[in-house]
């Protein structure tokens, strides 16, 4: 079969971007040009799912090997993202009657989804309704989430760089707390990620490197949260080290569940909003010791920081890429590519895959060993997990002091099927 009759692939990225998303994106056009005889081009959803349900089709072959190339070190989503939930079979079968009637128009065999457990739900779904359709569709999903909660796989690409990120934060304030504390500022909160499972919060912890470091507390959402035993440590480590550095994952709730930040606006998916837990635990320590606060919010700056990317990490999602565009070549069909770790130390992993079935809408939390005996810190057994995810550095070029990104100029198909303003 010639180059020009082979099917082509469809690739996109959903929900929040990370700095090592677009490395996995470069496994898949890069690992598809290997293969001519089985893929003829990729083209990329422009602003992830949405892409296909507007037929807005970036093809990849009109972007310059330099752009293509410069996918490795640069951060965010370089084809867009979106947070879009496709919502059941029953309930709006028209959504995936569209995208079978775009896939079909361009000749779309392979279909690629790159993100979270939602995602991964998104890709079951359309496998299931190309078989049901007529279209068989290989549907492999690209595993990415900085919240690292994800099952059947030891991490989760775009996570290791933000644990590098947050433990090195964590560092860094600590150090300049220190210096201030006699005379002025005597308590530091970072707010970090974290819905449900405090992955980036534990990672934190690598930033104590003796007894008595920072962060002297963190706070999960596995753990409830308890006001009169946070206070009481506060109190305790201020008195004991002169100053305290906590880490907070957003997701942070009290015994019944009730989220200590919120609102009640929600997102595409039925997510809660989350944010604005700093400022509310630095009330609580002000009102309850008067210790001078300054707080922050990791908020974006986490998931964008590809100046500080782990190497590790950065491998990680190439390596995903290029397995999920192999599995489909060896006729595989909705399975995600996962990471398995066979040693700690030196730390040793392959490939292996899951059944999409069973990694939809599932989230992995942080084991009960990885907690420390207080609730307040991590177990040796958690530095052990953590501590691989961070090595190494990938530092991008730099011009003139910043780093050289690219942006895709984004050449979009020409459209075969009639305008639909539904999406």
């Amino acid at each position: 079969m010639s180059a020009d009759q082979a099917p082509n692939a469809f690739y996109a990225q959903s929900g929040g971007v990370t700095a090592v998303i677009n490395a996995s994106a470069l496994g898949v056009i890069e690992t598809a040009a290997a293969f001519p005889e089985k893929i003829a081009k990729v083209y990329a959803g422009q602003n992830g799912i949405l892409g296909a349900l507007r037929e807005e089709l970036i093809d990849v072959s009109q972007e310059t090997p330099e752009a293509i190339k410069g996918l490795m070190t640069t951060p965010s989503g370089a084809f867009g993202s979106c947070r879009y939930k496709l919502k059941g079979i029953d309930e709006n079968r028209a959504e995936y009657e569209r995208l079978i009637e775009v896939f079909r128009a361009h000749n779309i065999r392979y279909f690629f989804y790159n993100g979270g457990g939602d995602s991964a739900d998104t890709c079951q779904k359309v496998s299931e309704i190309g078989e049901k359709m007529g279209f068989p569709l290989q549907a492999i999903h690209v595993p990415k989430t900085i919240d690292n909660d994800l099952p059947f796989t030891d991490n989760c690409p775009g996570f290791g760089s933000v644990a590098k990120y947050v433990a090195l934060s964590t560092q860094e304030a600590a150090m300049d707390i220190a210096s201030m504390c006699a005379t002025s500022t005597k308590v530091f909160i970072l707010e970090v990620m974290g819905r449900h499972a405090g992955w980036i919060a534990g990672a934190a912890g690598l930033a104590a490197q003796q007894e008595g470091d920072a962060p002297h507390i963190i706070l999960f959402p596995e753990i409830a949260f308890d006001e009169a035993r946070f206070l009481a440590k506060v109190k305790e480590t201020v008195e004991t080290c002169g100053f305290c550095v906590i880490v907070a994952s957003e997701g942070t709730q009290t015994a019944d569940g009730q989220l200590l930040s919120g609102s009640t606006s929600k997102d595409a998916f039925g997510h809660v909003q989350l944010g604005g837990l700093a400022p509310k635990l630095a009330n609580l320590i002000k009102q309850a010791h008067g210790y001078k606060y300054h707080w922050a919010v990791a908020d974006y700056l986490q998931r964008a920081a590809r100046h500080i990317a782990s190497q590790t990490d950065l491998d990680q999602a190439f390596a995903l890429g290029k397995s999920a565009v192999e599995l489909a070549m060896e006729g595989k069909n909705a399975l995600m590519p996962t990471i398995e770790r066979t040693s700690d130390d030196p730390y040793q992993w392959h490939i292996g895959t899951a059944p999409l079935d069973e990694v939809a809408n599932q989230e992995k939390m942080m084991p009960k060993s990885f907690f420390s005996d207080d609730g307040f810190g991590i177990t040796d057994e958690a530095r052990r997990y953590f501590a691989p995810l961070i090595m190494g550095e990938a530092y991008p070029d730099y011009a003139e002091g910043l780093p050289i990104y690219v942006t895709l100029q984004k050449h979009l198909v020409d459209k075969k099927l009639p305008s639909d303003d539904r999406w």
